[in-house]
């Protein structure tokens, strides 16, 4: 069964949630607001009402009851995703698990981390530091736990460390029918029945809600230094990028800009970099280790025609440029005033990435939106940065079809339409287009199987 329409709640329905969460329930409009948008470019849509959770037995009596009532349910972290994720599309509940938030235990000999799903990326590893240690996937946003879990989060680490998909280990999630399920092991090997934990990271809320999640979490190097080279074209510096991975140096980010986007980050964080195309490196290790590593780099950028390699070991001056970096988003936004900007991505494989990029930017010029190119090339990785003025309704639609011309030659190129972003409401068709009718069949089959109600996050993923 699949929600088609709008769910609105009653007060009898209303009062009866909040008798679960011992009131935590609001139907206030600027409440109602905040958790009916994310940072995509898909217009809000309020819930019907907000809840908010407090523990995983919460969450499960939360979810037996939407369950009993049919009352579709969104779960929410803090709204950072890219695809549409949060929006209550067929109103119902948002379901706030923010406050969920508790570091539940640090297991330094084991490098394991046990989290509630509201914990925020950035508070995690300010605590970790204090025992020597940190978590590796950083997406840019200071997103929740919980959500970088539904989604499958990757970012500027994954060349070295992995994605969600690598560093989760075990969970705790709330299945539609308010049964609780604990799935994986604290353990670095698992061949023990079908892999669940999987099944659920990346399912972006359609099959459960995430309460607890256990992480693999990484010795902070004894040493990290960052580099920076530029390049006359985006194909030239891209090319460098497959070069570097395919040496062997164990390059901790590796992360490409284009000139368009160096230009948004000077002026939005008030640094001078040269405008041209531009790749950023990270090195972790020893003293010496990071040095040799550096100096390879720039040895192999050069063949590639990369001028003024620079590198430093210094704390302040790495944080600054990688925090310019995490800034390209916000920057591009700053340089358009009153515009908004649609970030997609794409992932091809390493020998197709030069070809994907330059694909890409030629359908992009032609466009005439203002764009910007940038991403974690070395994992063959590469976002898209699209304009679009909110008072013209009728450019969606248009990036819409651009998108899908751009997704579409990468798909075929052995690629996939979303790297890390997920499908969400904005990717159902490419992801038919991607996996094919018999996969996403499957798919179906199995949201069937665990949410028969169909109210886990409708209008996601597949239709």
């Amino acid at each position: 069964m699949a929600i088609t329409s709008r769910v609105d709640l009653s007060q009898s329905q209303i009062d009866a949630l909040s008798a679960l969460v011992s009131g935590r329930v609001s139907v206030n409009e600027s409440v109602l607001d905040s958790h009916g948008r994310d940072e995509s470019a898909f217009p809000p849509v309020r819930p019907s009402a907000v809840v908010m959770a407090h523990s995983t037995e919460e969450v499960s009596k939360v979810l037996a009851y939407c369950n009993a009532e049919k009352i579709p349910v969104v779960a929410f972290g803090v709204g950072s995703s890219l695809e549409g994720h949060v929006l209550p599309l067929f109103g119902g509940i948002s379901l706030d698990i923010s406050e969920m938030d508790k570091i539940l235990q640090i297991s330094p000999d084991d490098l394991t981390v046990r989290v509630q799903a509201g914990v925020k990326r950035m508070a995690l590893n300010k605590k970790l530091s204090s025992d020597g240690l940190f978590f590796s996937v950083d997406p840019g946003a200071d997103a929740t736990i919980g959500g970088m879990t539904s989604t499958g989060a990757s970012g500027t680490t994954t060349v070295r460390y992995g994605s969600m998909r690598e560093n989760v280990l075990k969970l705790t999630a709330v299945l539609a029918d308010g049964t609780v399920m604990e799935v994986g092991r604290e353990t670095r090997k698992l061949s023990a029945g079908y892999d669940l934990t999987r099944l659920i990271v990346g399912s972006e809320g359609t099959l459960a809600v995430v309460t607890e999640i256990t992480l693999r979490v990484f010795g902070i190097p004894e040493k990290m230094a960052a580099a920076v080279c530029r390049f006359k074209s985006l194909e030239d510096g891209v090319q460098a990028a497959i070069a570097i991975v395919r040496s062997g140096v164990a390059i901790a980010r590796c992360e490409f800009l284009d000139a368009q986007s160096i230009k948004n980050v000077n002026a939005h964080d008030g640094i001078s970099l040269q405008e041209a195309p531009t790749l950023l490196f990270e090195f972790h290790g020893s003293p010496r280790g990071v040095e040799e590593d550096a100096q390879v780099v720039q040895e192999i950028t050069s063949e590639f025609g990369g001028t003024d390699f620079e590198w430093t070991a210094e704390e302040g001056e790495r944080r600054k440029l990688w925090q310019a970096r995490h800034n390209a988003y916000w920057a591009g936004i700053a340089a358009h005033p009153g515009k908004r900007g649609i970030s997609t991505d794409a992932a091809v494989p390493l020998s197709k990435l030069a070809d994907a990029v330059a694909v890409s930017e030629k359908i992009l010029s032609a466009s005439g939106f203002p764009f910007s190119i940038l991403g974690h090339v070395a994992d063959g990785n590469f976002h898209t940065f699209i304009i679009t003025d909110p008072k013209n309704p009728n450019e969606l639609e248009e990036i819409r079809k651009i998108t899908h011309e751009m997704t579409s030659a990468i798909i075929a190129m052995g690629g996939t339409c979303t790297g890390e972003h997920g499908i969400g409401a904005g990717k159902i068709d490419s992801l038919l287009e991607e996996a094919g009718s018999a996969s996403v069949d499957i798919m179906k089959l199995i949201k069937k199987a665990l949410d028969p109600n169909g109210i886990l996050n409708p209008g996601k993923i597949f239709h």
